[in-house]
């Protein structure tokens, strides 16, 4: 094999790598208001041995007070400005599916944190958020920032 095949087929692997990349749950994204429709802010999602996190990045309502806390926090969040504040914590890829479940999601709103599931949808552009308290749910859909 030449230099030029090898430099094909490692191009290749690596786009390969690459969409692989964005069909999970790491990346950007952004979340809307589900009253209003409206950006509500850019969560950052990272895989950290295996079990991922997720801080806000950016807040994006209009109204919003760049230097806002989680007073409604109870944990170690406390009072912890809302932007780099850590929401999602563990949740791990389910076997034979392609959904990440068994973390935590913060809502800094109210202070609240419920179990979670996290579910790419259309090829990784969308994903579902699924926040569960007891019997009960709620589902976001977020976008993926390019």
């Amino acid at each position: 094999m030449n230099y030029r095949h090898l430099a094909i087929v490692l191009v290749a692997i690596a786009g390969a790598a690459q969409a692989q990349a964005q069909t999970g749950p790491v990346g950007t994204w952004r979340t809307v208001d589900e009253k209003t429709g409206e950006p509500k802010s850019q969560v950052v999602i990272t895989e950290q041995g295996g079990a991922l996190a997720g801080r806000v990045a950016q807040v994006l309502r209009k109204d919003a007070d760049p230097a806002a806390r989680c007073t409604e926090c109870t944990d170690d969040r406390k009072d912890k400005p809302i932007v780099g504040l850590d929401i999602i914590r563990g949740g791990q890829k389910a076997a034979d599916k392609a959904v990440w479940e068994g973390g935590k999601i913060l809502d800094p709103e109210n202070g609240k944190e419920y179990r979670a599931s996290f579910t790419p949808i259309d090829g990784g552009a969308r994903m579902e958020v699924r926040g569960y308290l007891g019997p009960f749910w709620r589902t976001q859909v977020w976008q993926r920032v390019p």
